[in-house]
């Protein structure tokens, strides 16, 4: 229960006009630190973003902030900054003092890590004053009490590791001056509302809090009142934050195909090069990943996977060689963002008692890694297009998703695949169930899109289906031999690859960083025929402007060597002049004649 004066305090929230801060203010301008300043110029940020103009000021004023601002604009930074700022000028006055200052709360693990990351890079030149903890790694508990018993200045980590580690005492809350929420709109749907309320009693009463977040959810409501004492509200619209990115864009479109068309599309798609750059590829359960992911290795196009079934050490792998180039594909799920839409309420009440105890039970076996997620929180890089094989089941997961591209001023494309009603269930392979509310969903999400986004736009794309119908029969045949059976081998076999890779990441590797480099995510799983005719597309197929992508006039290529060994050319040279006919296969051949 929210206290009574929470509530006083948080009707009289005082909402920041964002054209009242000055949005060209530079970091020096800001009194930091110089040991601050120089990890942040070697960062490479020349000027603050819209997000971390107006947040850092307020912060060092003493104030609650809460800032909702797209993902991609710096809101790590944004809370990040103030706070190491704050630890160092109190380890001035006093020097000899070790305590807990600062909690960041996360929803995930890969946030978590991607959060220590930034800290680190932020405290670079100040390394022994500022100290930084992670302890939502999947490490042994007695592991993480050794690193909280050197009582290190701020600790990040889930709502669930933190409240354990309060509740045992290793976590003491008497000194914390700060406390972050981030990703507060998704972190309620991680079931942890019960967990943030027992930190709220914990917690000192003069403590400073950031809420971070996408969008403005009555999630987020409840997390402000439990929190806050009369924050600032930074609203930054998707225009402002696109300006101040400097015309960072995403390109919306849809697609109205059938089920199955959906596999012609991105065999299409992908095997013409249709789409540029880096590729998320979103679907709406594990089996459908590693359907797509042998459905399209049928063709030679090699892509990751990424779930929940993987090890955490695995994921954040992949995530890190998807970072860095190594490869452009990734099939994801987001199961975690998967809501049942407000249509299948009253069924889901009518459900039998029998049915919800199997739900429990189901759900109980996902809590162990509830603290999966794709959508939001991960640092992708350079992402060019998110492509939603699957719609999403809400407009919510919709944003999330496609907040993965044109991020940090890039412009990006999303493209998302939706089954007209009339179409669903007539290719039971392929079907899924959550697809029969595509034409819903996206009435909704282009609602939410206009209202909420500045009036964003889906449009419609259409393919001239003539030409790709002459790929369909490639297609059929690649679409046969993924089969049930071939699914569960393929999932069952990556698990256990990942597995291994994983404790090689987190004991082999730790000595060895430049094997990391032959540990790959995207190899063949080959659980299916493979049909190595359909690596190639003949040139009949393609059309005029897929046969100039594709292939290139590389003129005339020699068959032999242009420069041959002199000394075998010479002993070739000698064996022809002193036996004529052994270089003559027809001259040496012999008939026997029958006699008979």
């Amino acid at each position: 229960m929210v206290s009574k004066r929470k509530r006083v305090e948080a009707e009289g929230d005082k909402n920041i006009d964002a054209n009242l801060v000055d949005t060209s203010l530079s970091f020096e301008s800001l009194g930091l630190d110089q040991r601050l300043l120089q990890a942040i110029s070697r960062q490479q940020y020349v000027t603050p973003t819209l997000v971390q103009a107006k947040a850092i000021p307020l912060a060092f004023e003493g104030k609650d902030i809460l800032a909702r601002a797209k993902t991609g604009s710096g809101k790590t930074a944004a809370y990040a900054i103030p706070i190491i700022e704050a630890i160092i000028r109190a380890k001035y006055n006093k020097p000899n003092e070790r305590a807990i200052q600062a909690i960041i709360l996360v929803p995930t693990r890969e946030l978590a890590e991607q959060c220590l990351k930034v800290v680190n890079k932020l405290t670079v030149f100040c390394g022994k004053l500022v100290q930084g903890v992670n302890i939502a790694q999947n490490i042994p508990d007695q592991v993480q009490r050794s690193l909280l018993s050197e009582c290190p200045d701020i600790v990040i980590g889930t709502p669930y590791r933190v409240l354990q580690h309060i509740k045992s005492s290793t976590l003491p809350v008497k000194s914390v001056r700060h406390i972050v929420v981030d990703e507060a709109d998704l972190i309620m749907s991680y079931g942890y509302q019960e967990d943030l309320e027992n930190i709220q009693k914990q917690l000192p009463p003069a403590v400073q809090v950031f809420l971070m977040s996408a969008t403005l959810t009555p999630e987020v409501d409840v997390i402000k009142g439990l929190f806050c004492r009369n924050p600032a509200i930074l609203t930054l619209h998707e225009g402002e934050a696109e300006a101040a990115a400097d015309g960072g864009t995403v390109e919306q479109f849809m697609v109205n195909c059938s089920e199955v068309d959906k596999f012609l599309l991105i065999y299409v798609i992908c095997k013409l090069g249709l789409i540029k750059g880096k590729t998320i590829v979103f679907v709406n359960d594990v089996d459908r990943c590693y359907r797509v992911k042998l459905f399209l290795e049928q063709f030679g196009m090699r892509s990751c996977v990424l779930n929940s079934d993987f090890p955490v050490n695995s994921r954040l792998h992949v995530l890190d060689q998807f970072n860095r180039n190594v490869y452009n594909l990734i099939i994801a799920t987001d199961e975690a963002d998967q809501i049942a839409p407000e249509d299948l309420v009253k069924e889901e009440e009518a459900t039998t008692l029998s049915t919800q105890l199997s739900q429990k039970r189901s759900a109980k076996r996902k809590l162990r890694d509830r603290e999966y997620g794709v959508s939001r929180g991960i640092d992708f890089q350079n992402v060019s297009c998110v492509l939603n094989f699957d719609l999403p089941t809400t407009s919510r997961a919709y944003t999330h998703r496609i907040g993965r591209t044109g991020r940090a001023g890039n412009s990006g494309m999303a493209l998302s695949f939706v089954v007209p009603k009339d179409q669903w269930g007539k290719h039971k392979a392929s079907s899924l169930d959550t697809a029969k509310r595509d034409e819903k969903v996206m009435a909704r999400i282009q609602r939410d899109q206009k209202r909420n986004h500045g009036g964003a736009e889906i449009k419609p794309y259409v393919f001239d289906m003539k030409q790709v119908d002459a790929f369909r029969y490639r297609m059929d045949d690649a679409f046969r031999a993924v089969t049930r059976t071939a699914i569960r081998e393929a999932r069952t076999k990556e698990l256990k690859q990942e597995i291994l890779a994983s404790e090689k990441l987190k004991q082999h590797f730790e000595e060895n960083p430049d094997e990391l480099e032959q540990l790959r995510h995207d190899r063949e799983v080959h659980a299916v025929r493979v049909q190595h005719h359909l690596k190639h597309v003949p040139d009949y197929l393609l059309p005029e402007a897929g046969r100039r992508s594709l292939v290139k006039d590389l003129g005339f290529v020699g068959i032999h060597k242009t420069q041959q060994n002199r000394i075998r050319r010479a002993r070739a040279v000698h064996k022809a002049r002193s036996n004529p006919r052994r270089g003559d296969p027809l001259k040496t051949f012999k008939v026997r004649r029958n006699t008979k």
